[in-house]
């Protein structure tokens, strides 16, 4: 199916096809034609004499410097090397993908005044699948400036560009946008995951089913616990520990009693996230816009992200919170006082065999590093010396993206390690499991062994793409 660049209507759906599964693009009749009323405006603005940052006068604090008609053309083009100063490794390809894409977008909602050859270039680019090396690090997120510059030198190296179009290139947000949808794919499927890890622990841990009633979320109307304590209800459907007098305790640890309300909090906070992402996936995010029914060009600030940028710090902070409280029941499972079970979860008690213990070290290590990405940035301060003070603001959105995206990554390894654990306490407690959390236990154990006395401690990763690709 080939997705339409219109500037209006890609969601986040479409770009992750277009992203990761190649899925072929083309631009809308409808787009191409107000890209060309669009830039009619521009050249008559322009040949008014009237002053268009970008186009007749040169960018940032050079914006006192006017460029000649006949030299504007040049300047476009010379603007895009003058801003390449990315830094660090490249960008993965899905995340180039998306990020042409969303330019594409960007440039066909018509307001940044380009020609359809430009919208054009990028289109064909995706579909011969020739991708531009990014380089991830040097964006403050007032405009991805470096990484947009990266990807206008290699695939407008060759096009002659008219006064305006370098800066429309590159004042952009496509970068972090595209960043944050990708990550915000992939909280999903990590949430959902974890919903599953921690069902699986409610009945490692013969723990009190109680905490999932569905009265729980009609006195305490979150859309995102009503939404938990459903899918926890259904995993667990048909498990022993709903047998009156089954649970081993009226109250369970927070870890597991709130696991609910954890897991609901971080549903709202993705909606919340998505809401912005649909938004920011067709807004006009450039300097100067083009207003062709007043037949205007006008200086404006539509590349500030804090609105996503805020909401992806919001996201680390919930999904901190949730990730800890995986490590934590892990932790809780292996240790006799609490489980009941013997230590290390080894099949044997009261030898010397370790089990599983160690892996409660290596959840520990990983739940801090989760905690220590959750850091808002969104605050961030940028020098107010830079550009004689004009350039005195900072969102580091591409920083709140990828922040996002390195706690999904270490997330998959927490719940890897949740399901293990998990996994091995079910056997070990021998409880008639839930319709769900038995084809979780089964499809765990297709990778990751039971562990008999005397065996070393498994190997978790191979659990790790199969979080990431939704197999639970």
């Amino acid at each position: 199916m080939t997705v339409a660049v219109t500037g209006r209507t890609l969601d986040r759906a479409a770009l992750v096809r277009v992203a990761r599964d190649g899925e072929p693009v083309a631009l809308a009749d409808d787009a191409r034609d107000r890209m060309i009323r669009s830039r009619a405006t521009v050249e008559r603005v322009l040949a008014r004499g009237e002053p268009v940052y970008g186009s007749s006068t040169a960018v940032g604090v050079l914006k006192r410097v006017p460029v000649g008609a006949n030299e504007a053309a040049d300047y476009a083009s010379r603007i895009l090397r003058n801003t390449a100063v990315g830094q660090g490794p490249p960008a993965p390809a899905d995340l180039v993908r998306g990020t042409m894409l969303r330019l594409a977008g960007h440039l066909a909602e018509g307001s940044p005044g380009v020609r359809p050859l430009l919208a054009e270039t990028l289109v064909r680019a995706l579909n011969d699948g020739a991708l531009p090396r990014i380089r991830t690090l040097g964006s403050i997120g007032q405009g991805d400036l470096a990484p947009m510059a990266d990807l206008a030198v290699e695939l407008f190296n060759d096009v002659p560009l008219q006064a305006g179009e370098g800066l429309a290139l590159l004042a952009n947000n496509a970068f972090s946008t595209a960043w944050a949808a990708l990550a915000v794919t992939d909280a999903i499927t990590l949430v959902d995951t974890m919903d599953v890890a921690g069902a699986l622990s409610l009945e490692g841990l013969a723990a009190n089913l109680s905490i999932i009633h569905p009265a729980i979320g009609q006195v305490r109307p979150y859309p995102g616990l009503r939404d938990s304590l459903a899918r926890l209800g259904s995993l667990l459907e048909g498990s022993e520990l709903w047998d009156v007098g089954r649970a081993r305790s009226l109250q369970d640890p927070l870890t597991f009693r709130n696991l609910p309300q954890i897991q609901g909090a971080c549903r709202d906070t993705l909606v919340h996230v998505d809401a912005h992402l649909a938004i920011e996936l067709n807004a006009s995010q450039g300097n100067p816009i083009v207003l062709v029914d007043e037949d205007r060009v006008i200086s404006v600030a539509n590349f500030e992200m804090l609105p996503l940028a805020a909401a992806l710090d919001h996201l680390r902070i919930v999904l901190a919170s949730a990730l800890s409280a995986s490590a934590e029941r892990s932790v809780k499972l292996l240790e006799t006082p609490w489980s009941g079970l013997p230590t290390g979860l080894v099949p044997v008690p009261d030898t010397a065999e370790p089990g599983l213990y160690y892996l409660g070290i290596a959840v520990q290590s990983l739940g801090a590093e989760a905690r220590l990405l959750a850091q808002p940035v969104s605050f961030e301060m940028s020098s107010t010396v830079h550009a004689e003070g004009i350039e005195d603001r900072a969102t580091m959105a591409p920083l709140a993206a990828r922040r996002v995206a390195d706690m999904i990554e270490l997330g998959g390894r927490i719940v890897a390690i949740e399901f293990a654990v998990a996994a091995q306490a079910v056997d070990l407690r021998g409880l008639r499991l839930g319709t769900g959390t038995r084809r979780a236990l089964g499809a765990i154990r297709e990778t990751v062994p039971f562990l008999a006395l005397g065996d070393h401690v498994p190997d978790v990763e191979p659990l790790v793409p199969l979080i990431a690709a939704g197999r639970f």
